[in-house]
């Protein structure tokens, strides 16, 4: 079986989980690790992982799954927010929902990243602005919350996760 990582980053915490999947996976298997590309199509298995965009994968990741046909696809995705795993189905399922259906979605991962430090001076204005909405402490909140992520457990998650999808297979 050929396997390919298809991962795109916008800060880095996808690349870590994408790192934690591809350490729990077998390296003679392994055929492509890297941004959307054609070459990760010749794999039998590609794990698709993506930053979050406004509640789905981003752009690049979801033109990518648009082009897969007959593969077996596992799915993965860091999200800034979100501290329940509801909210991480909710993105998955959403991303899951753009994928041709002729391929077989194998099972899906998602965790908490940190975001970019733009995100919060971001808030920091809204609340300056509106200092009586209690909006802007809980996204000030959840900002802080994720600086520790992906963390340790979230990348065993990711691991853990690979290791189920092989399982699935064999």
């Amino acid at each position: 079986m050929k396997i390919a990582i298809v991962v795109q980053s916008n800060t880095g915490n996808t690349r870590q989980l994408a790192e934690a999947i591809q350490s729990a996976l077998p390296d003679e298997m392994l055929i492509y690790s890297g941004a959307p590309a054609p070459e990760a199509l010749q794999a039998d298995l590609i794990f698709v992982g993506s930053w979050t965009d406004k509640g789905v994968f981003a752009k690049p990741v979801l033109d990518f799954l648009a082009q897969c046909h007959q593969k077996q696809l596992a799915l993965f995705a860091t999200c800034g927010f979100g501290q329940s795993d509801e909210y991480f189905q909710a993105i998955l399922k959403r991303s899951a929902d753009q994928v041709p259906a002729d391929n077989m979605i194998l099972g899906c991962y998602a965790c908490q990243g940190r975001m970019p430090e733009t995100v919060k001076q971001r808030y920091l204005a809204l609340q300056a602005k509106e200092p009586e909405n209690p909006r802007w402490a809980s996204l000030l909140e959840n900002f802080d919350a994720a600086l520790s992520h992906p963390d340790s457990t979230d990348l065993e998650g990711g691991r853990q996760f690979a290791q189920r999808i092989l399982t699935k297979l064999q």
